[in-house]
């Protein structure tokens, strides 16, 4: 549930795709590769996986808080190849990741007004950061692809912590790194798991943007403010630092 705060927020933590980056655009065609390599070409049932993974293929999009559009490449892997031995499991986890991590960077496509938001964003004095149940590796390569690397201070992914979102590792790794208490971190995302690590490490503002996948009902229920994408947020920031109390 939403809470009441008025911590001056000084780091802003971002989830990736969906919030930096267009979800659809950049995954769909990589998702269904993979289905097509985990269904040795059957494109059937290719398109059973992609489905059960939570591709509405009416609505031409993943939805909000499904295996593919909130789980890392485990969930996925777990999902897909649930036959397969741990070690086999551990494998094919490696696999789709070095897969991942090359085309997710190739064919990245950046949320409209990305570079101008975040450069905005370090203008104003926000020290920004990147936690993704993506890779840490696939994070950098896409910021890297996108040209920008240089305004993040800290990039994290599903295997720089013990636990991934909705758990409150990322978000807490991201405070140590920086200095920054959990009340002065903004968390920015496009699913529900987003948000809910933002209150499980109490975090002093939870964003939803309505960027990715997820719906107004979705997210309202867990978010302190509900914005179209990033491209509100330096506006948005700046009304609320100029409104809080002295």
């Amino acid at each position: 549930m939403k809470t009441a705060r008025s911590s001056r927020i000084r780091g802003i933590l971002f989830d990736k795709d969906g919030t930096l980056v267009d979800f659809n655009r950049t995954w769909f065609g990589i998702t269904m590769e993979l289905a097509q390599k985990a269904a040795d070409g059957d494109e059937a049932r290719a398109r059973a996986l992609i489905e059960a993974g939570g591709y509405d293929w009416e609505m031409e999009k993943f939805r909000g808080g499904s295996v593919v559009a909130a789980g890392t490449i485990h969930d996925i892997v777990d999902l897909w190849h649930p036959e397969l031995t741990l070690e086999e499991k551990r494998a094919r986890i490696r696999d789709y990741d070095d897969y991942a991590v090359r085309e997710g960077s190739r064919r990245a496509v950046g949320i409209d007004g990305l570079q101008v938001t975040l450069e905005a964003l370090v203008k104003q004095g926000f020290v920004l950061g990147i936690a993704t149940n993506d890779s840490e590796a696939g994070a950098r390569a896409t910021a890297e692809a996108l040209g920008l690397t240089a305004l993040f201070s800290v990039i994290i992914g599903y295997d720089s912590v013990a636990r991934a979102k909705p758990h409150a590792d990322q978000l807490h790794l991201f405070a140590a790194k920086t200095g920054l208490a959990p009340a002065a971190i903004a968390m920015v995302g496009d699913n529900a798991h987003d948000l809910e690590m933002a209150h499980a490490a109490g975090a002093g503002l939870a964003v939803g943007v309505l960027s990715g996948n997820s719906t107004l009902d979705d997210l309202g229920p867990l978010s302190d403010a509900i914005l179209g994408s990033i491209a509100e947020l330096p506006q948005y920031l700046a009304h609320r630092e100029n409104s809080a109390p002295a």
